[in-house]
């Protein structure tokens, strides 16, 4: 199981938590976001197995989902009637 402890040193913590949630804000404001490793690579520039890394960790908490085609999209969300 990755943990952030795989894609980080001490050093890198700030800058990682800041790449995550840049990653997480950007697909919260743009439903239907799909990409592939390669092209979040380019857009957050980043080294590939970085990249990968923090995508797969974003999987293993929900977050997001890999699609059949290999490209990363949000998870769906469950609403609740109240």
């Amino acid at each position: 199981m990755t943990n952030r402890q795989d894609l980080q040193n001490d050093a890198d913590a700030p800058r990682l938590d800041s790449v995550v949630a840049r990653v997480r804000g950007e697909y919260s404001e743009m439903p239907g976001l799909e990409l592939t490793c390669a092209q979040a690579c380019r857009l957050w520039h980043m080294h590939v197995s970085t990249c990968e890394q923090l995508l797969e960790q974003l999987v293993q908490e929900g977050f997001l989902c890999r699609t059949h085609k290999g490209a990363y999209i949000a998870a769906p969300t469950i609403r609740r009637r109240s």
